[in-house]
């Protein structure tokens, strides 16, 4: 706990975004750390523990059975507290105020009015206007004794408490994420006004504490295999374990038959020319299908795609002496959305290499990267001297085209929206728009449409295109490509996929959907 000294400590109430908010505070300079809310530890806190303490949002309400708590010494120790969404309430409610559900929910972005420009607010104009991302369905209804009310949105809802003697904070919304127009400029009011933390800590610190956790894990004879996909996340995780264990690294490139247009080429190609490593490849495709085939259940896609590939690296395994260890580059939106393991956040999705890894696990797995997002790892990429094409790339999910195809996975059902995929991609990088998105990909949906070509009726599949803008993948805006390019998008895939007459674009936003369709 030394680092946390100078840091904020983060109390994790099961918010989707409780890292997101250690994220933006190590963005600033200032080490964080996250515990759940009912970790032991917290009875222990002490005035020298933390220079301030943030309790997240989170899914519950105060007033569900079992909902998480507040411990009652937090508040007592003396150091500035800022409590976000659920945490605002869980606050309120623990100091006798009130909090109810109420008809005026709000989901998205609301314009919220300064009322009095203190705490969280101070520098910013009385009756000034700024757009806040809100996720909440209950409110805080009286104030607890020693509070005020700072802000409130449009519509009236409170948005901001503030008791400034006790430098005890409240906001209704989230400062953290990237929708808050104002969200950096509220987090270094808490940090640095509040707080009073020193910029001390940055992105090499992480480099060389997850270089030294490695060597430590693996110990002087332990050998590790490296799940390569060639995106960025298992890139920078094979340069990290290089790093830290040299040639007891095996890299292990599984060909599921789920990769996009010659992607196992492309990856042999830029790896083995920029690293000195062993790196081999597994053709498993007739395994992968044949587990997949009549399942067009999402969840079970997951899982079933998770447990194969761990049993093409037991077969690795097996030639390779005390090799014990799995590398894996999972990401946290990976983890969040797949299993609660700060605090009691909901499921989204099982990815396959959390939620989907079976039980009987015969490796001891070593993730470094699993509490960073993917803007962070890119940054880690560029340290570690990885090429350009590797750090740059649109994520792509583990378990490949399976979560893009809605519905049975088949041969040719694979050949067709791979097909419209590389269409697509390829696109955006001629027409240059590839680098102004954060992910793009196509999607075969499970349905067909009537259409009309050379004067006859078909009836075929529908291609849907997804292009978001995001930092982090855990929210994300739609992005609004050129109508003209868009078209020209629709005129290839439909002239040159056997198979598809219809092609549209989805405009939805992370939340409430989610970037993938699966």
């Amino acid at each position: 706990m030394d680092e946390l000294r100078n840091g904020v400590l983060i109390l994790d109430y099961g918010s989707q975004y409780t890292l997101l908010i250690a994220r933006r505070i190590r963005e600033l300079g200032v080490y964080s750390e996250i515990w759940p809310c009912n970790d032991e530890r917290v009875t222990t806190l002490t005035a020298d523990s933390a220079k301030g303490v943030i309790l997240s949002g989170g899914p519950s309400s105060v007033h569900i059975e079992g909902a998480p708590k507040l411990e009652s010494s937090v508040l007592d120790l003396g150091v500035p507290v800022l409590g976000i969404c659920y945490g605002m309430q869980a606050m309120s409610h623990a100091l006798g105020g009130s909090v109810e559900s109420t008809t005026s929910r709000e989901y998205g972005r609301a314009e919220v009015v300064v009322k009095k420009p203190v705490g969280l607010f101070e520098g910013f104009d009385a009756s000034e206007h700024t757009t806040v991302w809100m996720s909440h369905g209950d409110s805080v209804t009286k104030l607890p004794e020693g509070f005020e009310r700072v802000a409130e949105t449009t519509n009236g809802v409170l948005a901001g408490i503030a008791n400034v003697e006790k430098q005890q904070f409240g906001v209704q919304f989230h400062p953290e994420v990237s929708h808050t127009v104002e969200g950096a400029r509220f987090l270094e009011n808490f940090v640095f006004t509040q707080c009073r933390c020193d910029q001390s800590w940055n992105m090499r610190d992480f480099v060389d504490s997850a270089v030294e956790t490695i060597r430590r894990q693996v110990g002087d004879t332990g050998q590790v295999i490296c799940g390569l996909s060639g995106g960025v996340d298992s890139s920078v995780v094979a340069a990290l374990l290089h790093r830290a264990i040299g040639d007891r690294l095996t890299c292990v490139l599984v060909d599921n038959g789920l990769m996009r247009h010659k992607e196992v080429d492309r990856v042999r190609s830029i790896f083995e020319g920029h690293f000195g490593v062993d790196l081999r490849v597994v053709d498993a495709t007739e395994e992968f299908l044949s587990r997949l085939a009549g399942v067009d259940d999402p969840e079970q896609k997951r899982k079933i795609i998770g447990e194969v590939f761990i049993r093409v690296f037991e077969r690795v395994a097996e030639g390779i002496p005390n090799a014990k260890f799995l590398a894996q580059g999972t990401l946290y939106p990976d983890v969040i959305e797949s299993v609660s393991i700060r605090g009691p956040s909901a499921t989204i999705k099982s990815h396959h290499n959390v939620g989907g890894l079976p039980e009987d696990l015969g490796f001891d797995l070593i993730e470094p990267l699993r509490e960073l997002f993917k803007d962070e790892v890119r940054v880690l990429g560029r340290a570690l001297g990885l090429p350009a094409d590797m750090v740059d790339r649109h994520p792509f999910p583990g378990p490949g085209l399976a979560v893009r195809i809605l519905g049975d996975i088949t041969k040719e059902r694979l050949d067709t929206i791979r097909a419209a995929d590389h269409i697509f991609i390829d696109g955006l990088r001629e027409d240059g728009h590839y680098h102004s998105v954060w992910q793009a990909f196509a999607v075969l949906l499970p349905v067909r449409t009537v259409g009309v070509m050379g004067d006859q009726r078909t009836y075929e599949q529908v291609v849907a295109l997804r292009a978001v803008t995001s930092q982090d993948g855990m929210t994300a805006d739609r992005a609004y490509l050129p109508m003209e390019f868009l078209g020209k998008m629709s005129d290839r895939i439909i002239n040159e996929v056997p198979g598809v007459n219809r092609v549209v674009y989805d405009v939805s936003s992370k939340p409430p959907a989610t970037i993938e369709w699966e």
